[in-house]
This record gives structure tokens, C-alpha cells and sequence, in this order.
């Protein structure tokens, strides 16, 4: 199997979307039209096709990486001679607003859940540690909402910490987007999966080097494998103006909506709505924060214009 031609020191194999398909081997499909239906996210067309093509090589090199990762934790319980719990293969899934990665994250969730050695599979997104509306009220954050300074970044790597440190229970803030707020008084309780998937805008970000320079952590400290879902800036904008229609229509026409004074708009303000949220928070955020991490990524899947993934860059090792 050959990759397309790359530039002579890139650090990724690039494969072009049937290059790709052929790395599925004879991986099964695992799951059918109907899991497919539930897991796409708002106006996604992906395909069952497109879940063999794409997804099964990837949950095939995933599987793989964990199966490897697996061994070394058996040869060192082996050199050590203890029997202590192996600690979960963390992955990181990152991306713009609008631009798929949700969906990624749950299709990539059900098809490692089916491999046979590691039937337990945990999905937490990073909306959770947002801090609260009240805060991000009092720090002027409101229209900040999705920047790395909105995140409650220590509890969050507090949390991927003590799951990767094998950790019997740890508990992970809950996110509404409905009332577009946290959840008080709840959490999802991730309790030693084999394989943990983190989903979020800033999984991959490391921010500004601190002077005088000293020690940091950073949530992608903890992934032993990383995707940057990708497309075009105009493209995504696109998606994310025909999803705010959709939404217009859906969750936001429920009155307990944040956003509900938003569904009695005709299609022209809605649009002109969604296009000014996007020129004002969505897209510098891309831009400045999302974007640039896209190279930390360990893979790369970059969609066409139809949701649909014309090639896969993966990171020499």
C-alpha cells in the first residue's frame, strides 16, 4: 500500500479517500442504517459507505494502536510482577464548531465498542468544563464562549489525569445545550473504560509559552492518539449557517431553548444572524485557537464541501 505523493519532509503519509479504503483489510462492518441515523449529528450526510470507506480503516489502525499499547502494559505488569488495572487508550478528537467531529467522536465510539478486546468505550466532550454562564458573566466571557480562556482547563485536566492514572471513578461536569449552560448537580461517572475518546474545540491546544518558561500540562498530554477533523474556513461557515437553520426549526423552537427568541426568524435574519455569530466568535476562534493545532494531530481527516473525506494525512512515526 502506497500513499499519495507528499512533500519529501512531511511528517504525514497522505492517502487519498480510496487509498484509504483499502487499508479496511477484512474489517466487519459492525454497525447498520439504522445506528448510523443515530449517530449523525445535524445536517451530516455521512454514509454507511462512506463508514467503510473511511471509519473501519481507521477504527482497524485505532484497534491496533491499542492492542499495542495493550502489550507494553502486560510486559510491564510482567516486569514489575503486579496485576495493577491498565489504565485507558485516550484519544483525542478535535475541530471547529459545525465541522463534524461529534459525529466522528460517536461513530468512532460504536465501532471500537465492537472490537473484541476492548468492549468498553467511554465518550466525554469538553463542553462540560466550560465554566458556568454566571462566570463567564462576571469575567465577560459570554461572547467568548468556546475560547480557550472559557474552559475550566485545571478541572478538566484534572479529570483526564486521574482517568489515565487508573482511577477507579471520575466524574465529568455535564453540559446543556439546550440551556446552553452546565448542568449543576450532575455528571457523566467514567469508570475505567478500555478506550476513552475526548471530543472538544481545544483538545489539541497548548496556549502561550509562559516567561519565565516553566513546566505545564496540557490535556493532549494524556491522548496516545489524536484526529483533527478539517475543511475549509468558507466551507465550515457554510455548514454551520445551514445548521443554525435547521437548529431554528428544532431545538430552538422549544421555549426552554437559550436560544428560542431565535425561532420566529424568516430565513433572511436567521442567515444574518448565523453569519454575524459566526464573523464575530466562530470563526476568529478557528482561526486563532483551532486551526493552528491541526498539526499536533496524529491524523488528520480533511472533508470536501459535502461533509465527505477527500483525504487522510497520518503522522509518520
Amino acid at each position: 500500500m502506497r500513499a499519495s505523493a507528499v512533500t519529501e519532509f512531511s511528517p504525514y503519509l497522505t492517502f487519498s479517500h480510496d487509498e484509504w479504503a483499502r487499508l479496511r483489510a477484512a474489517t466487519p462492518l459492525t454497525l447498520s442504517e439504522d445506528d448510523l441515523r443515530h449517530l449523525r449529528g445535524i445536517n451530516d450526510q455521512l454514509s454507511l459507505e462512506e463508514v467503510v470507506k473511511i471509519y473501519l480503516p481507521l477504527s482497524r489502525l485505532l484497534n491496533l494502536h491499542v492492542a499495542a499499547t495493550q502489550g507494553l502494559y502486560h510486559a510491564t505488569a510482567q516486569f514489575l510482577g503486579d496485576n495493577h488495572a491498565k489504565v485507558p487508550f485516550v484519544i483525542g478528537i478535535a475541530g471547529s464548531v459545525a465541522v463534524g467531529k461529534s459525529t466522528t467522536a460517536r461513530v468512532l465510539r460504536e465501532l471500537l465498542a465492537r472490537w473484541p478486546n476492548h468492549p468498553k468505550v467511554d465518550l466525554v466532550t469538553t463542553d462540560g468544563f466550560l465554566f458556568p454562564n454566571r462566570t463567564l458573566k462576571a469575567r465577560g466571557l459570554m461572547e467568548r464562549k468556546g475560547f480557550p480562556e472559557s474552559y475550566d482547563v485545571k478541572r478538566l485536566i484534572k479529570f483526564v489525569g486521574d482517568v489515565k492514572s487508573g482511577v477507579t471513578e471520575v466524574h465529568a461536569p455535564i453540559y446543556s445545550h439546550l440551556r446552553y449552560d452546565i448542568v449543576p448537580d450532575d455528571s457523566v461517572v467514567v469508570r475505567q473504560p478500555d478506550i476513552m475518546i475526548i471530543e472538544g474545540l481545544n483538545v489539541l491546544q497548548i496556549g502561550a509559552v509562559p516567561h519565565p518558561i516553566k513546566a505545564r500540562v496540557f490535556v493532549s498530554d494524556f491522548f496516545d492518539f489524536s484526529v483533527f477533523v478539517d475543511a475549509k474556513p468558507s466551507v465550515i461557515e457554510k455548514w454551520y449557517v445551514k445548521r443554525f437553520l435547521t437548529l431554528r426549526r428544532t431545538a430552538f423552537a422549544n421555549p426552554s431553548s437559550y436560544f428560542h427568541r431565535y425561532a420566529s426568524m424568516n430565513d433572511a435574519e436567521a442567515v444574518a444572524k448565523a453569519r454575524d455569530i459566526w464573523a464575530r466568535i466562530n470563526g476568529p476562534n478557528l482561526r486563532q485557537n483551532i486551526h493552528p493545532t491541526r498539526t499536533r494531530a496524529d491524523l488528520i481527516l480533511e472533508k470536501g464541501p459535502h461533509h465527505d473525506i477527500a483525504r487522510v494525512h497520518l503522522r509518520k512515526l
